[in-house]
């Protein structure tokens, strides 16, 4: 192991001296946040970045393992929403003196869960919308406004975020989606690392279809 240390999960601060890029997962107080482990943020407090995320909506973040979230990211939950069915969308039951009786979940546009996949790299001030589902592998551009579901290993960029291109071929996009990579031990993780980080990708789906 590097260092002679064994990747802990529940590490915060996985670069030692250096508070600005820790593992999610060990800070969580909400309860409908779950992230999985390794994922990191370079901020040293993940929930600011969640807004709008009030407790009787019930709406979950989900984010997989070893995701990658870049400074400025914001997670915009349901809470955001205002009722578009009426002729105005002003909330008035949210302020002191007005008589508006609470819309009921019907008449809001709640979006559900927002779920983002494993192995996502989101870019610098990217916002993610409610109910987003962004796949495994997924690249999220700088400045993208993600409002609509990402495929799994697919590049989008821009307000809104549109796919540009898919990162790989079907055929290596279906192996790497098989081997689950992120599920596998520490040590198996280590020993995958130099096909994980290789760009030779004829060589890599070769290797890597021998474990699928």
């Amino acid at each position: 192991m590097k260092d002679g240390k064994i990747p802990n999960p529940n590490t915060i601060n996985p670069i030692a001296g250096y508070d600005k890029e820790i593992y999610i997962k060990p800070t969580i107080k909400n309860k409908n946040i779950i992230v999985g482990d390794f994922s990191y943020i370079a901020d040293s407090d993940f929930e600011s970045h969640v807004t709008h995320h009030y407790e009787w909506n019930n709406d979950k973040l989900v984010i997989g393992k070893f995701c990658q979230i870049a400074s400025g990211v914001e997670f915009v939950m349901n809470g955001a929403n205002h009722q578009m069915n009426a002729v105005s969308t002003f909330p008035f039951y949210t302020l002191e003196g007005w008589e508006q009786t609470p819309p009921t979940q019907n008449d809001l546009p709640i979006k559900g869960d927002t779920i983002i996949g494993n192995d996502v790299w989101i870019g610098q001030n990217a916002t993610i919308l409610p109910g987003v589902h962004i796949g495994d592998g997924a690249i999220i551009g700088a400045n993208s406004v993600v409002g609509s579901d990402v495929q799994a290993y697919t590049v989008v960029v821009g307000n809104p975020a549109r796919p540009i291109r898919k990162r790989f071929d079907e055929e290596l996009i279906d192996i790497m989606e098989n081997l689950k990579w992120w599920d596998k031990s520490i040590e198996e993780i280590n020993n995958l690392i130099p096909l994980l980080s290789s760009s030779d990708l004829d060589k890599v789906k070769k290797e890597l279809s021998k474990l699928v």
